[in-house]
């Protein structure tokens, strides 16, 4: 979704050390999503094989997960689900603006416009299912499990903190909060950079955390009130909010009439906007989203045999930077026992 809560949100900057030992639901689409429309040539064009295949998002992924598995971090992959039936509107409507942006592309190439080509680029991109499917197969050599969540991915990772059996979700996007995802952690990076969407560079980021908790004290709301700012917002199932109706607006209207949702929904003139889609449809969506605790949690070894021939035989990877990648997080992964002696010197 990507909440415009950025103005709102008490955050703490954290060190990947913080993080050790835990166990982290990745939110996989936001992630992918986030690789794939990043990781591009600096005419915007993705990273492909020999074959034209694109690569940007298996780049993205091995080298950032392999990363933070080497700072002790304990990763569980959530893919999404079925997605809600009032979700469908906005993928068509993203679907027509990919290709707005797809058409816009051909024509920056044409006249050789590279500044719109890397803008369009990024706009235009499609995470596909055959890319899902080869970055669950890395996932799953690289010794992480995978949680096929019922529906939206972000809701199953809030349910995950909130069973205990993670530590925090890791989204770029607020929307965990909406779900009630006690901790959310953004920015997770080694690196310490991000490169911007659209954009040949980069701006320095520090891992981040947000308690839900102390978001809803500083703005002095409960957890029903958080959703229906979201809808006032803009949400998933309602990409835009309310026109003229910023983050700002919204928590002043929260506090002009506290709970009283249908007085402020009437106030805004909700149905001039979405005459076919009631309020109370989005909230109840958000509210009793379908998750899951029927899942294990299970950490394995690393196949490198099945890393190597995913990335170096299947996508044209080098060899020798995959096998140094997987020879350093293999080594930190063992016990002090078995580093030996070697581990001292």
């Amino acid at each position: 979704m990507g909440l415009q809560f950025k103005d709102l949100i008490v955050k703490k900057e954290i060190s990947i050390q913080d993080l050790n030992g835990k166990v982290l639901a990745i939110d996989s689409m936001n992630l992918l999503y986030q690789f794939l429309t990043t990781i591009r040539a600096p005419d915007g064009s993705a990273l492909t094989d020999k074959h034209g295949r694109v690569t940007s998002h298996l780049i993205g992924l091995f080298y950032r997960a392999t990363s933070l598995m080497e700072e002790g971090l304990k990763l569980v992959f959530v893919f999404d689900g079925k997605a809600p039936e009032i979700k469908l509107k906005t993928w068509e409507k993203r679907a027509q603006i990919k290709v707005e942006a797809s058409l816009k592309l051909k024509e920056a190439k044409e006249i050789e416009d590279i500044e719109a080509m890397r803008k369009y680029a990024s706009r235009a991109a499609v995470l596909t299912s055959e890319m899902r499917e080869e970055a669950r197969k890395l996932i799953t050599a690289l010794g992480c499990p995978i949680v096929q969540a019922p529906s939206e991915g972000e809701a199953q990772t809030a349910a995950m903190v909130k069973q205990g059996r993670a530590y925090a979700s890791v989204s770029q996007d607020y929307d965990n909060l909406i779900f009630g995802c006690p901790l959310l952690v953004r920015n997770l990076s080694i690196e310490g950079r991000r490169k911007r969407t659209g954009k040949f560079a980069y701006e320095k980021v520090s891992p981040e955390v947000i308690s839900l908790s102390e978001v809803l004290a500083n703005l002095k709301l409960d957890l029903d009130q958080l959703i229906v700012l979201a809808i006032l917002v803009g949400t998933d199932y309602n990409p835009g909010g309310m026109k003229g109706i910023g983050p700002k607006t919204a928590l002043k209207l929260l506090k002009e009439h506290g709970h009283k949702f249908e007085e402020i929904f009437r106030r805004v003139e909700w149905e001039k906007q979405y005459a076919d889609l009631p309020w109370k449809e989005i909230f109840d969506t958000i509210k009793h989203i379908p998750v899951t605790d029927e899942y294990k949690l299970e950490w394995k070894e690393v196949n490198e045999k099945e890393v190597l021939r995913l990335l170096v035989e299947k996508h044209d990877f080098g060899e020798e930077r995959v096998k140094v990648k997987l020879d350093k997080l293999i080594r930190e992964k063992q016990t002090p026992a078995q580093k030996g002696l070697s581990h001292f010197f």
